[in-house]
């Protein structure tokens, strides 16, 4: 040591380790995130990971497929985000993750675009072409290419999004071996006997022309004209009455063919004796409805004065028969009165008119009593011949026309309108009617007990949240046969042969075998070819003895058999670990999926459904361009960067409907801040660290055990999150750990041992090897939600050329760093020591101190307490002051005074041996020998 006094002012500064690192503040991510894509690209990392897991347990998310029409919402990236993280989580917890994207690419929407385009006098064909004047073989190709261009513009933003998959040799539903598969799964139905075309009433869209699945179906406000019509009673104990019903649809009289009533309803026989002003009915008259709904009739149909001469029980009318409200002008047949356990008193009048052609209610009933289904209304919504006296009308148009025909035959009784919960195509935003038309069904219930099997699966299937269960258990146990047919052009055709004679379904394999064969090589297209119909009948049948079926199967069936050519054929295990979607797919893709594989496998093709909410704005409403409350995913990539979008995913509920915005946003980004700083923190104390600095945990001290005990609490919850997929409250806890337990504790007490003790202090090579444990930790922890900030962070302590941290797995900790009553000591030391830097700070706030290491405390704790285990010098680190005292007492006490001495320039710590050292006077004696230990 060099004894001799300093002559002149020394500085100080470059003695202290400070942080050094080259991991900016500043994100920049819009810049940064692009430069790490194009690096994972030209290292071609999805085929080298795929390399580096071969061995491992397999993991499949199978990706249920977004449609190719348009680009991506804020939907979007909420799913895509969700799937990504659970992968990436999958992996680095030991898995082999192979994640295939794919897309959905046939069906009504995409027809409507090229349609629109068709129609758009702007447009590449000015407006000049319809649809049906197009070669079907012309027009699937505008289709194709239209799918393939949305397909290319969502698959780019996907990997914007960091999304990581074989995005190469993604699926999509129009490719030619997938629509060979989804051929051969429709032939798996017609073989076991499931498939079979029936009339019955389905969801029909006047406006596209084609069913609809209930998936395709959203429920809207709607103002429908009502209405309120006798039935005279020609037969039966009331001849002479009239019963009297009230519809929603007057549109649907002239398909009505039946009466129905509830057998236990108690109706009354009234006898009109006074009606108000403008009412329809007859003084005179005797009227049928139910008692309870009475009051409600007299006034929406005027009735004034009346008698009830009798009560009666709704089987009374048993036998009864009444003429149809139209008689006398087309419709001169009789109406039979049936029993319905349907039938409510819930509105209306007691009586429920039947239109089998218009309800599930109605066929069904008139199935069982042997009613006609009569086809009153065409494809685009007008009235055929069947309907006399309303031909070529459109049904929402009717209700003026029926009111005034019903009157002139005598049997008006009420009119007005009423607002409704009502169907409509999501596509077209328009109402649709129920319509029966032959289709084709997938039988629920017949010997290969589609429905029992699926409620089967559903019991031990894994729903993440379980209450997804009971929703589409629900689902599955009410819902009719599933119709699979759809009169539309783009699409996989239910590729399948009628006789004509007998209008029995060819089941043949070898003429099924062959269809796929060509699907395979030449795509769905091959059913339209000239000649298609003998090519695949072949040489022992002649093709004008058969019909060809032309209707394209649902697109919920094509996206249900995508297990079929994405799993087995890939190598990958069936059924798929996890199926992922929005809640709304619990009568969706979840659904068409399960009844698909039921149906042609008998098992469910996933082992769990995890769903996520709707992404709502900041005030809890939906999101729509007219009221400019969109948040489009590209905006925000473009200001914030992708991580930041992640981030906000990770951080919400996602079981629940999320919400963004601008505001929002900034609050993501400032959480994304701190957690960067942490990373930037500990990088740059890390700098140059070596295994020969490294402590082992036994001669670490208390600080630096506790923080290792709670690695394996995060440890704990991140691997539950990756095991159960749900990651609700992770990244909070993350965040929490990062600035409450590091920033604000364990960084602020460690800093002064990190830039001013000597590099071989036992108490600074401690913490080092800590931050090690602490970077490796994070980057891993963070990587499957930050996965360009944590590549980022990773690659800034080990090189460029350092294998990526996605190639890395959570980092297994040791059982023996677990400490619960280490842990319990700590809550307790922290809590006073909470107590001491409140009250410190006012002390600042008042000027009694400056900064706290002008402070000298002494410290009062009760006996027994944790707290009082520790001695004065611990507690001045702990509570970064110059001096610290502590003694015991009955409770927490504080006194706080100046620090004696004089600022060491190097710790700034106020001590009374500042000065005494003749070499370095300005020195306190631990950095002095600090000093005196480096290099000149």
């Amino acid at each position: 040591m060099n004894d001799a006094p300093e002559t002149t002012t020394r500085d100080y500064r470059k003695t202290v380790f400070l942080p050094a690192t080259a991991f900016p503040m500043k994100a920049d991510l819009p810049k940064r995130e692009p430069a790490l894509l194009a690096k994972w690209a030209e290292a071609d990392s999805w085929k080298k990971l795929r390399e580096h897991s071969k061995g491992k347990p397999p993991f499949v998310l199978h990706d249920g497929p977004p449609y190719a029409n348009g680009p991506l919402h804020i939907g979007h990236a909420l799913n895509k985000i969700l799937k990504d993280v659970i992968n990436r989580a999958a992996q680095m917890s030991g898995r082999d993750a192979n994640y295939v994207p794919g897309w959905d690419c046939h069906g009504l929407p995409i027809e409507w675009k090229v349609e629109e385009e068709y129609r758009n006098p702007k447009g590449k064909y000015q407006g000049g072409r319809k649809k049906d004047d197009v070669p079907v073989l012309e027009f699937r190709a505008e289709c194709r290419t239209y799918a393939a261009h949305w397909l290319g513009v969502q698959r780019e933003e996907f990997e914007r999004l960091g999304v990581a998959g074989d995005w190469p040799d993604r699926y999509a539903t129009m490719d030619f071996p997938s629509e060979a598969v989804i051929a051969g799964e429709i032939g798996k139905f017609l073989m076991n006997g499931s498939l079979y075309r029936g009339l019955r009433p389905v969801m029909w869209s006047p406006v596209e022309k084609t069913a609809l699945a209930e998936a395709e179906i959203e429920y809207h406000d709607h103002v429908s004209p009502t209405l309120w019509a006798r039935f005279p009673l020609v037969k039966g104990p009331f001849v002479g009455a009239s019963v009297v019903i009230w519809t929603t649809t007057p549109w649907t009289i002239p398909g009505n063919r039946a009466v129905a009533y509830g057998p236990e309803i108690d109706y009354a026989i009234v006898h009109v004796g006074g009606v108000h002003e403008g009412s329809h009915l007859k003084v005179g008259e005797k009227v049928i409805v139910a008692l309870g709904l009475l009051p409600k009739f007299s006034e929406d149909a005027g009735l004034a004065a009346h008698v009830v001469e009798q009560v009666v029980k709704g089987t009374t009318l048993e036998g009864s028969v009444a003429a149809h409200p139209l008689r006398g002008h087309g419709y001169d047949f009789e109406v039979p009165v049936l029993p319905g356990d349907f039938v409510t008193t819930e509105a209306g009048t007691g009586f429920v008119h039947i239109a089998p052609g218009h309800g599930e209610d109605d066929f069904n009933l008139g199935r069982t009593h042997g009613l006609p289904v009569p086809e009153t209304v065409n494809d685009d919504g007008t009235f055929t011949h069947h309907a006399p006296g309303f031909e070529g009308l459109h049904v929402f148009k009717a209700h003026d026309a029926v009111y005034a025909a019903v009157e002139a035959a005598g049997n008006l009784v009420a009119k007005s309108k009423m607002t409704h919960s009502y169907p409509h195509s999501w596509r077209s935003k328009k109402p649709v009617i129920f319509r029966a038309t032959p289709q084709w069904f997938i039988a629920m219930d017949d010997a290969n007990a589609i429905r029992q099997k699926a409620l089967a699966a559903i019991d031990a299937t894994h729903f993440v949240p379980d209450a997804g269960r009971n929703r589409i258990g629900s689902m599955v146990a009410g819902r009719p046969d599933w119709c699979i047919s759809r009169q539309r052009a783009w699409g996989v055709p239910i590729a399948v042969f009628v006789d004509k004679k007998t209008g029995e379904v060819l089941r043949d394999q070898c003429v099924m075998d062959g269809i796929v064969e060509a699907f395979r090589t030449e795509g769905a297209d091959a059913w339209y070819q000239p000649g298609a119909a003998q090519r695949f009948l072949g040489n022992d049948r002649n093709a004008d003895d058969y019909e060809q079926v032309m209707d394209i199967v649902d697109v919920w069936f094509e996206s249900g058999s995508t297990h079929a050519f994405v799993l087995p054929p890939r190598n990958l295990p069936f059924p798929a670990d996890l199926y992922l979607e929005g809640s709304d797919q619990h009568r969706g893709w979840f659904q068409s999926s399960l009844l698909e594989a039921v149906g042609s496998r008998g098992v469910a093709p996933f082992k769990a459904i995890l769903t996520h909410g709707f992404v709502l704005d900041e005030s809890g409403r939906k999101m729509s361009k007219s009221l400019g409350n969109v948040t489009a995913p590209q905006e925000v990539i473009a200001k914030y960067g992708a991580d930041i979008l992640r981030l906000w995913v990770m951080n919400s509920d996602t079981a629940e409907d999320l919400r963004i915005g601008k505001n929002i946003l900034e609050q993501q980004a400032e959480l994304y801040r701190r957690m960067r700083n942490t990373l930037r923190w500990l990088l740059g104390n890390i700098a140059g660290f070596e295994e020969a600095e490294r402590v082992p945990v036994a001669e670490m001290p208390e600080l630096e055990r506790w923080v290792l005990h709670r690695l394996t609490e995060l440890d704990a919850r991140i691997r539950k999150a990756v095991a159960d997929y749900d990651w609700s409250g992770v990244l909070p806890e993350i965040h929490a750990f990062c600035s409450t337990d590091l920033s604000a504790f364990y960084f602020d007490i460690r800093k002064d041992s990190l830039y001013c003790d000597a590099a071989s202090s036992p108490r600074r090579r401690a913490a080092r090897t800590v931050i090690d444990q602490l970077h490796r930790c994070l980057c891993a922890w963070l990587a499957p939600v930050l996965c360009f900030t944590a590549e980022e962070a990773w690659l800034s302590r080990f090189g460029e050329g350092a294998e990526s941290i996605h190639f890395q797995e959570f980092p297994m900790l040791p059982a023996e760093w677990r400490d619960d009553a280490l842990a319990a000591r700590w809550n307790d030391i922290r809590r006073t020591r909470r107590l001491v830097t409140a009250s410190l700070e006012e002390q600042r706030r008042d000027g009694t101190i400056g900064s706290s290491l002008q402070a000298s405390v002494a410290l009062t704790v009760p006996e027994g307490d944790a707290a009082a285990t520790l001695s004065g010098e611990d507690w001045a680190e702990i509570l970064i002051v110059s001096r610290a005292a502590v003694a015991t007492g009955p409770e927490v006490a504080l006194e706080v005074a100046a620090a004696s001495g004089l600022k060491c320039e190097r710790c700034w710590r106020v001590l009374e041996e500042v000065g005494t050292s003749a070499a370095h006077p300005k020195l306190c004696l631990r950095c002095e020998s600090v000093v005196e230990s480096l290099p000149a």
